[in-house]
C-alpha cells in the first residue's frame, strides 16, 4: 500500500471533530485576527475552492475522506492534504537524508449555515516527533458589517526532539507565519476569481467541492464514517 493510501486509511480512524479539544504539548503559540472584505458565503465558497492557486504550490493533493450533514444542519467534513516539506539547511545535517519530504495534514471542519460560521482544525499526521502543528480557524460573519468576514486563527507548534525542541519550534513558528501569509493571498486570489467569474446565485455553494488530486479531478469522495467522534 502506498504511503498516501496508508495515511488516508489511518486518517479515517481519527475522531472526527464535533467539538474542538486540543491536546498538544506546550510549545510556541500564534494568534491573529483578520478582517476579510467579502461576505461570509463568498469566503466559504473560496475556502472549498482555494486549491490550486499560485500562492500554494506546496499543496500537492487534497482528498475528501468524509462528509456528513448533521440533524442540526451542520456540515462536517474531513480532508487529507499532501504538502511538500523542505527542511532548512541546518536540519539537513541533523536529520536523515531519506526522511520523507511530504507532510500529510488532516483538516476537519464544521459549517454552521445558520450562525454563518466555519470552524477548521488541522494537524500533521507524520513527522510528529520532529514537529507537531495544530491550527484552529474561525471564519464568521461580521455582525456589524455583513459584507465583511472575521477570521480568527490560532496555532500551537511543539517538538519532541530532545535538546533541539526550542530552535525547531522557533523555525516552525516562522515558517507557519510565512505560510499563512501565502494562504491569505491564495484565499484572496480565489475570492477574486469567484467574484468575477461566478454568477451571484451560485456564490456560497460549498457542495461544489469534489475529491480531487491537484490540479486534475479524480474519483468520487469516500463516505466511510470515522470510527470515533469527539
Amino acid at each position: 500500500m502506498s504511503t498516501l493510501k496508508q495515511m488516508s486509511a489511518n486518517a479515517k480512524t481519527y475522531p472526527l471533530l464535533r467539538d474542538f479539544c486540543l491536546y498538544v504539548d506546550m510549545g510556541r503559540y500564534f494568534h491573529s485576527e483578520i478582517d476579510i472584505k467579502s461576505p461570509w458565503h463568498q469566503v466559504l465558497a473560496a475556502f472549498w475552492r482555494r486549491y490550486p492557486n499560485p500562492y500554494s504550490t506546496h499543496v500537492l493533493t487534497e482528498d475528501v475522506l468524509y462528509r456528513e450533514v448533521t440533524p442540526s444542519n451542520h456540515l462536517l467534513s474531513r480532508r487529507l492534504l499532501t504538502k511538500t516539506n523542505r527542511l532548512p539547511g541546518w536540519a539537513e545535517h541533523v536529520f536523515p537524508r531519506h526522511m520523507a519530504r511530504a507532510v500529510y495534514v488532516l483538516e476537519d471542519s464544521i459549517v454552521d449555515p445558520h450562525a454563518h460560521t466555519l470552524i477548521t482544525k488541522t494537524w500533521n499526521l507524520n513527522h510528529n516527533k520532529l514537529m507537531t502543528v495544530v491550527e484552529r480557524c474561525l471564519f464568521e460573519e461580521d455582525r456589524s458589517r455583513p459584507s465583511w468576514t472575521k477570521l480568527s486563527r490560532e496555532a500551537w507548534i511543539s517538538s519532541a526532539i530532545y535538546g533541539l525542541a526550542r530552535p525547531i519550534q522557533e523555525f516552525g513558528l516562522s515558517r507557519f507565519k510565512t505560510n499563512q501569509a501565502k494562504a491569505m493571498k491564495g484565499l484572496e486570489y480565489t475570492l477574486s476569481k469567484i467574484q468575477t467569474e461566478t454568477p451571484p446565485h451560485l456564490l456560497g455553494d460549498e457542495s461544489s467541492e469534489k475529491h480531487k488530486p491537484l490540479p486534475p479531478q479524480a474519483t468520487p469522495t469516500a463516505t466511510q464514517k470515522p470510527e470515533q467522534f469527539i
